[in-house]
């Protein structure tokens, strides 16, 4: 590939109530009005769940595909975050590509990347974090592991001082990779000194990154390459006998960009090595070797700056091995390339750079005695207009791919490729399974509008999720980094852009690709050089939402923005620019001064020199012209800022200045660091920790609905408990609502109450003997027990009480439908034998112990009043009780036959231990409304 695609208080004692014949209600009338029930509507889907941070932060991805030799499987990389290790796990995978089959190949919460498929198939290699049984002393924790994928547990074959970087195989006992030389002399001294001093740019000791290969059999290790300089990017040939490969001779290139890297063709069957692509300035990165080995493509960044490459088109070579010719490949395609390409036996195929979206397209090639020559094919299919990342097969007829848009997570497909037709599409990943039905999508679309210097500008637009046309909603700017970044029509929610939380809150997100956005070709991207940085891309945005105001969507009262980066650069902006308009502010990582950020990041002259035309050095003036700094008295927002104290790529110095500014001028301002954290934080917890603030500040200043809060109040304390049970309907100390109904004379009588589970009205206690005797008047109540849970119920006492409920209400009272409430699992917390026990029972202590529970005096000594235990709630709903314990509770299944499900008092919490409740500790509780189940056929 040629790049890749860039979560008690009662009595002990009691007695049973013998059940009575109903008089009520005779069965005939319960079974008619439960049928009735059954059949009112027509299924409907479950309701959704609100998205909540974990949704985002530890949510799964896919990718590093690769296709085996024979085209029958493709190995994977599924990554998903670890709350314990507090930082996200991958862990490899096999997917059939001929039927519908998925494989774990390692499990556990370790890094493993990069799976290579040897030659003949018989093995994968790649690089993981895994522990080793006996591992050498001052070895790295990331090594080369092997792995049969027809079964057994994987082996390291490497222990290697420096860890591997990257990997390809050779032949099939073979492997090739890179690493750092092995510690010098003077790097021990330095190491046993305890010494951690960091010298900067020490090129005299920093080690050389080399080539080497080692025996698959014998683990013995070879130097292929002998170079000084730091090979950064490399890839070698599918026979064997070539490497291609990235020098890099500087290590404050990326600084000044003024020694560029060399390119070496390493003959690696006799040690030479020839330099190429020594005409022009071309440098080239992402190699891929056509199957024959006859030559590889390469893309090389493309800009009409005479100094820098910092905004740019990547444009693409193709290198012939035999006459060592370099000829630039004619994409006919102006944007140039887009996130990936790779080679088949024909020529190639590849992303194309193309607005909001990528475009995918068959490159064949021919040689003749002129030379190599490309033709164009788009690429056709009913997820073309939306791939990100693809991996081929080596024969070309098989494609892999990623497919999402801004509305749809990601999966991957497998799918045949037949000349420029992607045909038979099978998704081969199930990613994120319950997320995919059980949330609310935002509705986005691609919109324009007329932007800076009169040219159009390109966005994604974010509907709120409970839009009604016609109704005028609060508006965010999601604004990009780079700021040659790009948002697409893909799936992008992350930590740093959580747009469906804000979207749930009633808001549209606008994602712009204002000038200097990547993907829309040269003249785009370098729009803002040379001291335009700030001049078109913050009208760009204030124009879309006056946009957006004209079209009668967003209101104008109520405008806020975020960003990370370069988009906290430009929210800056637009906070300074445009002060009353803009109401609420998150910014991460961002600059606001721009003479200090020079020389303090990694890429300080190549980046301010580009886009300002000049160094502070040459024009102190205007590096403060152009700083928000100085503009900070005409902030009117609310600002929240984010920073990592190990930031190479905006200095943490930055939002310090830019919090003492707001703080100086009595501006409402947070500031969150982040220690240790690089430019963006790779901890989960901060990830967490910045989604959480973003949000709650967005609640308080901006959507105006911020919760009121305790931080001495813990969650599920018995403090906490007391408030949220506070409001339980109650009449003359019976749990429940006093119902009158609507007839002369009619007297009130106690019925369950009700809590709301989506668009389920679910009965918040078991039905209670006191509610249970208003309907069956026979029922005796020991005095003090009519709060417990009504027991030794039938199924068809229960349907018949739901009758009696119907009748005397109105409206629709039923036994609930199986499946349709969740939390019945048996669990810690709740009236179980384990709480009797004082301990996790097994399935031997439960049989010796219900012996023993036969002296008790009473039929169901063990139940106790319902609520006495933890209810089930999020913050934000009613407390539910007793779902996973007191009595089994009756439901009913398809075929309209019951069912008992639940924890009962006198069975143990362990779910295997395949306990049924005794008669006297079965109840039930009701749901109110139309079922949604349809009955079996």
């Amino acid at each position: 590939m040629l790049f890749a695609a860039l979560a008690a208080h009662s009595s002990f004692e009691e007695s049973l109530m013998n059940p009575k014949p109903v008089l009520a209600v005779s069965l005939l009338a319960a079974i008619t009005v439960c049928l009735a029930a059954l059949r009112a509507d027509e299924q409907k889907p479950a309701p959704k769940e609100p998205w909540k941070p974990e949704d985002i932060i530890y949510g799964e991805s896919a990718g590093q595909f690769r296709i085996s030799p024979d085209g029958k499987w493709a190995v994977w990389v599924k990554s998903s975050g670890n709350k314990e290790k507090d930082t996200r796990v991958s862990n490899l995978f096999l997917a059939s590509l001929t039927e519908n089959r998925e494989i774990p190949l390692t499990r556990g919460a370790d890094n493993n990347s990069q799976p290579r498929w040897s030659p003949n198939a018989e093995t994968i290699a790649f690089l993981s974090s895994r522990a080793r049984p006996q591992p050498k002393p001052d070895t790295a924790p990331m090594q080369i592991w092997l792995i049969n994928p027809r079964g057994g547990e994987p082996w390291p074959l490497t222990e290697l001082a420096r860890a591997p970087q990257h990997l390809e195989w050779l032949d099939n006992d073979t492997l090739i990779y890179s690493a750092e030389e092995d510690p010098a002399l003077y790097e021990q001294e330095v190491k046993r000194k305890k010494d951690d001093s960091n010298v900067v740019d020490d090129a005299d000791h920093a080690p050389p990154v080399r080539l080497y290969k080692i025996g698959v059999k014998d683990g013995k290790i070879t130097r292929l390459t002998m170079n000084t300089d730091w090979i950064d990017g490399w890839s070698v040939s599918r026979n064997g006998k070539y490497a291609v490969a990235s020098h890099q001779r500087s290590l404050h290139y990326e600084f000044d960009q003024k020694v560029p890297p060399v390119v070496f063709l390493h003959d690696l069957s006799n040690g030479t090595e020839k330099q190429i692509f020594t005409e022009g300035r071309i440098r080239p990165f992402g190699y891929d070797w056509a199957p024959d080995g006859s030559g590889f493509y390469a893309a090389a960044p493309f800009s009409t700056d005479p100094r820098f490459l910092t905004a740019f088109i990547l444009l693409l070579y193709h290198y012939d091995v035999a006459s060592g010719k370099v000829t630039q490949v004619p994409l006919d395609w102006e944007n140039g390339l887009g996130s990936g390409l790779e080679s088949s036996p024909d020529g190639f195929v590849a992303s194309l750079a193309a607005g909001s979206r990528l475009g995918h397209a068959r490159y064949i090639a021919e040689k003749s005695a002129n030379g190599w020559s490309w033709h164009r094919h788009a690429l056709e299919g009913e997820h073309a207009r939306n791939m990100q990342g693809f991996s081929l097969s080596e024969d070309g007829k098989t494609i892999v791919y990623q497919y999402s848009t801004a509305s749809k997570l990601p999966q991957w497909y497998r799918a045949q490729l037949d000349g420029t037709k992607i045909v038979n599409p099978v998704q081969i990943t199930k990613l994120n399974e319950g997320l995919i039905n059980g949330r609310a999508y935002a509705k986005t679309e691609v919109i324009r509008w007329k932007g800076s210097q009169d040219e159009e500008v390109e966005g994604i637009l974010y509907y709120p999720t409970n839009y009604e046309p016609g109704k005028k909603y609060p508006l965010i700017t999601a604004v990009h980094g780079g700021p040659a970044g790009a948002d697409l029509d893909d799936w992008s929610d992350s930590w740093a852009y959580p747009v469906n939380l804000l979207t749930q809150r009633g808001a549209f997100v606008l994602r712009p690709n204002y000038h200097g956005s990547g993907n829309y070709g040269l003249k785009w991207v370098e729009s803002i050089c040379c001291g335009k940085y700030y001049d078109l891309e913050t009208p760009d945005i204030n124009m879309g939402v006056d946009y957006l105001i004209s079209k009668g969507l967003a209101d104008p009262d109520r405008i806020a923005t975020l960003g990370w980066s370069n988009g906290s650069i430009l929210s800056v902006s637009l906070i300074t620019t445009y002060p009353a308009r803009y109401k609420a502010a998150s910014v991460g990582a961002g600059d606001v001064e721009w003479i200090s950020d020079w020389g303090n990041v990694d890429f300080g002259q190549s980046f301010d020199a580009y886009y300002f035309g000049k160094s502070p050095l040459e024009d102190p003036e205007l590096y403060i012209r152009k700083s928000p700094f100085f503009k900070m008295d005409k902030v009117q927002a609310p600002v929240l800022i984010f920073h990592g104290t190990a930031d190479r790529n905006v200095p943490p110095a930055q939002s310090w200045s830019f919090f003492r500014a707001l703080q100086y001028y009595g501006k409402p301002v947070k500031f969150v660091v982040f220690p240790g954290e690089p430019h963006g934080p790779r901890k989960l917890s901060h990830q967490m920790r910045k989604v959480e603030e973003e949000v709650a500040w967005f609640d308080k200043y901006f959507f105006k609905a911020e919760k009121p809060s305790n931080e001495a109040l813990k969650e599920g304390s018995p403090i906490d408990a007391a408030f949220r049970t506070k409001n339980l309907a109650r009449s003359d100390g019976r749990y429940g609502v006093a119902f009158t109904p609507k007839v002369k004379g009619a007297k009130p009588a106690l019925i369950p109450e009700l809590v709301k589970r989506g668009e389920l009205e679910i009965g918040r206690f078991e039905v209670t003997r006191a509610q249970f005797a208003e309907f069956e008047k026979s029922y005796k109540i020991d005095s003090g027990t009519e709060n417990h849970p009504a027991n030794g119920v039938t199924l068809d006492q229960a349907k018949s009480y739901a009758a009696w409920l119907s009748k005397l209400t109105g409206e629709t009272w039923r036994v609930p439908n199986d499946g349709e409430i969740s939390g019945y699992d048996k669990h810690d917390g709740e009236n179980t034998l384990d709480y009797w026990a004082g301990y996790t029972l097994n399935p031997d202590d439960a049989a010796r112990l219900a012996k023993k529970l036969a002296e008790l005096r009473g039929t169901a000594p063990l139940l106790k009043p319902v609520g006495s235990f933890t209810g089930q709630g999020k913050e934000d709903e009613e407390l539910i009780f007793d779902l996973g314990g007191n009595v089994g509770e009756w439901v009913l299944t398809r075929d309209g036959k019951g069912k008992v499900i639940g924890g009962s008092a006198d069975c143990p919490a362990d779910p295997k231990a395949n306990c049924s409740p005794a008669p006297a500790y079965i109840g039930f509780r009701v749901v109110r409304g139309a079922s949604k189940q349809p009955p079996a056929k």
